[in-house]
Order: structure tokens, then C-alpha cells, then sequence
């Protein structure tokens, strides 16, 4: 169990984590502007840096970049323990409360270092990614096939190109990368501004990323250290539907789980507190949990409130107090009498002075022969209240005892 010393640390790092990704998140962004989708352009230039990554690699980025305050977790946790791998990794990662598409990033490292050193164009691909599926799918397609145009794209012994028709969608074929061993995987490195030919649009020209210890080759396209990744890659480019797939054996395996849907679905709950990029979404996925928040956060404000009264005596005012509302006459709840100890059934519902009421002239009402009937009732509770008032004595209202009433010490709790 966490002590909570280290409970709060968490929390404080959790804290300048957040606080780093809100910074980071460009303003119209953080001020979350209306519904307009991305134009063409702004697509094109957004996934420009991955549209030549494999397959499974791209699939995993793009469901990745929808959580990157994790992704920040996840790349700091890496650095930090450079040496994990295959199952050791995997093993590690079980402790760790990530998504399984960050999780699976850990195999790439230099992926994680791009997506932490560039993470505004981290949000805004997983914002875009979540708004327009398809147009960004798309846009992936139509840079593979510039790129393979200008003769930059074919297949050798690090990754395999294939062209196939496409049986929907705005492409006549569909452009597939895959690496030329299923357990190596290759991370392109290259240049997205020249790579596709010259850029056409001048106002939205996409970076470009090095890794560490990167060396220029004569080539425009080329691939450091192979990474051996197991199970890590399970995620999968369904380009009929212009959607990402889950490999659920690898998935299974990888994340020690048990799932049986292959579909990918946005967590909201990973997203931890960075906002949407647009209203659309934040009322898509972020409406109801925030409100949920809300309702928690004032819920705990009368809860302490409460235990704050409680101990400082607020509870000793009910001492000796007289039943009032809920107690009075025949609107009192069920059973009510009987933790009073009395009123245990209907006969004897209005207590002694109406029992003997009836006693003392068969076939009458509850009060015959007793006078004015709200002198009976003032009898009637007069006793209930000393009853009552004994009960308190053993316990009732004050500490001990084993009655049920909510103030009751060792009583169950209504």
C-alpha cells in the first residue's frame, strides 16, 4: 500500500505533468474553439512525419496521440530505465495505469522522445484523429503515394511495400507498409517537407524530427537500429473502413488481458484533465465525466463540512432534543416506533392512552372516552418521549449501544 508520503508525490508529479502538456497545448486549443473540421492541408501537414511509419507503428501513434499527458508519463518513465526489454518490459508495464497504445510506445523510444518533444502537434493530431478518422486516414494515403511517385518509397530488407486496389474511400489504391520482419521493426527517418516531393502549402509546412545521434544519409529515407518489439505491436490500419484494428491475441498477450473486441475505442478516462481541442469533443467524450466531478467534488464539500461539525460537537444539540417531523403523529416512517420501543404495531399505534381508550369502550374510536382527542395524542407521545428519552440514555442518540439510528455509535447505518 502507498504511504502517503508517496501519495503525494505522485500527486505533485502528476500535477507539473499536467500543467506541462497545458502549456504546451497551442491556445486555440486550450480555449477550445468550435466544431470546424481541419482543412486538407492542416491534415496533410499533421501526419506528414508518420505517413511513411509501418502500419501497425502509425495505427499505435495515432491512438496514442489522444493521450498525451501519458505520453509525457510514458517517455520520462522510459529515460528513466533505459535498460528494460522484451519481457522485462513488458513485466514493468503492468504496474503502470497507461493506456495499452502508450504502453505498446515504450518499445520505440525515439517515437516517445519525437511525441514528448513535440507535443503540440501531439495534441492536435489525437484531436484530429478523433474528429475526422477518415479524413486523416486519407490524408496518410495521399502523402504514401507522393512519396512513392517521387521514388521514395519502395520496399527492402527493412520494411515491404505493397499496393493494392481500394474498394472505398477518395484513393484508388491503397498504399501498405509492413516490416520485412514481424518480431524488427525499422523507424523511418526523414525529411516530410522534401520527401514528397516540393510542399505545397507554404503556410502549414510539417516539421521534421531527428532522433539522437542521428547521421544525414544520401538517401531521403533511412532507418536506424531495428527495434525487437514481441507482442508491442498489435494495433493495425484498417484502410477499407479508415480505422484502426486491434491484433487481440497480440494485445492479449502483450497487456495481460482478456479482450474480444477488435474495434479501438477512445478512453476519455486516459485523457486525465487535458482539454479537447474543439466543443465538439469535449462534449463527445468530456460532457458527462465532468459533470460526474462536479457532482463528487460538492458532494465531498458537505461531507467534510459535515464531519468537521460533527467533531466539533455540532451532534450534542440533538441531546434530550424532543421528536420532531418525521416522529410526530401517524406520518412517522415504518418501524419508527419500534426503535423507540414502542408503536410496535397498528394496534397500538397511537401508544398506551389509545390502547386503553379502546379497552375502556369496545367498538369506538381510537380516543373515545379520553376526552378532547389532542389532549390523547399529547399523552400519547408525552410517554413516547420518555421511552425515548431512555433509549437515548442506552445509547440512542449519543455514543455505544446497538441501536440503529444514524447518530448511534455502533449501530448500523441507515
Amino acid at each position: 500500500m502507498d504511504t502517503p508520503q508517496f501519495a503525494c508525490i505522485d500527486w505533485i508529479r502528476s500535477s507539473a505533468l499536467a500543467i506541462t502538456v497545458l502549456l504546451a497545448v497551442p491556445p486555440v486549443l486550450a480555449e477550445q474553439s468550435d466544431s470546424k473540421p481541419e482543412s486538407t492541408d492542416q491534415l496533410e501537414q499533421l501526419v506528414a512525419p508518420i505517413a511513411l511509419y509501418p502500419d501497425s507503428l502509425l495505427a499505435q501513434i495515432l491512438m496514442a496521440s489522444t493521450y498525451p499527458l501519458e505520453i509525457v508519463e510514458a517517455a520520462r518513465w522510459v529515460k528513466s530505465q533505459p535498460d528494460l526489454k522484451g519481457e522485462a518490459l513488458e513485466d514493468a508495464l503492468q504496474k503502470e495505469s497507461w493506456d495499452p497504445s502508450v504502453k505498446s510506445l515504450t518499445a520505440f523510444p525515439q517515437v516517445l522522445a519525437m511525441m514528448n518533444d513535440k507535443l503540440d502537434w501531439t495534441t492536435q493530431l489525437g484531436d484530429a484523429f478523433l474528429a475526422q478518422q477518415k479524413s486523416v486516414m486519407n490524408s496518410v494515403q495521399v502523402l504514401r503515394e507522393k512519396a512513392k511517385a517521387e521514388g521514395n518509397l519502395e520496399s527492402n530488407e527493412k520494411q515491404t511495400v505493397k499496393v493494392e486496389p481500394t474498394p472505398t474511400g477518395n484513393q484508388t489504391q491503397t498504399i501498405i507498409i509492413q516490416p520485412a520482419n514481424p518480431q524488427v521493426v525499422y523507424v523511418p527517418t526523414y525529411n516530410p517537407t522534401v520527401i514528397y516531393g516540393p510542399w505545397p502549402y507554404p503556410a502549414y509546412r510539417p516539421f521534421y524530427w531527428y532522433p539522437p545521434g542521428y547521421v544525414a544519409a544520401s538517401s531521403m529515407i533511412s532507418f536506424g537500429i531495428g527495434f525487437t518489439v514481441g507482442a508491442a505491436m498489435w494495433g493495425g490500419c484498417n484502410w477499407g473502413h479508415s480505422n484502426v484494428d486491434i491484433n487481440i491475441n497480440r494485445y492479449n498477450s502483450f497487456n495481460r488481458t482478456n479482450i474480444h473486441n477488435v474495434s479501438w475505442k477512445h478512453n476519455s478516462a486516459h485523457r486525465k484533465g487535458v482539454p479537447y481541442g474543439n466543443k465538439g469533443l469535449q462534449n463527445r467524450y468530456a460532457g458527462n465525466s465532468a459533470r460526474d466531478a462536479k457532482a463528487r467534488e460538492a458532494f465531498r464539500g458537505h461531507a467534510e463540512k459535515g464531519r468537521q461539525q460533527i467533531a466539533g460537537g455540532a451532534a450534542d444539540r440533538f441531546k434530550g432534543a424532543k421528536p420532531q417531523g418525521a416522529f410526530q403523529g401517524k406520518n412517522r416512517p415504518v418501524g419508527a416506533g419500534k426503535r423507540a420501543g414502542d408503536f410496535g404495531t397498528k394496534d397500538r399505534q397511537f401508544g398506551q392512552a389509545g390502547a386503553a381508550a379502546r379497552r375502556s369502550k369496545p367498538g369506538g374510536s381510537a380516543f373515545s372516552g379520553m376526552g378532547n382527542a389532542r389532549e390523547a395524542r399529547r399523552d400519547s407521545f408525552r410517554g413516547a418521549n420518555s421511552r425515548m428519552g431512555g433509549s437515548r440514555r442506552a445509547g440512542g442518540f449519543g455514543g455505544g449501544g446497538g441501536g440503529r439510528h444514524r447518530f448511534g455509535g455502533g449501530g448500523r447505518r441507515r
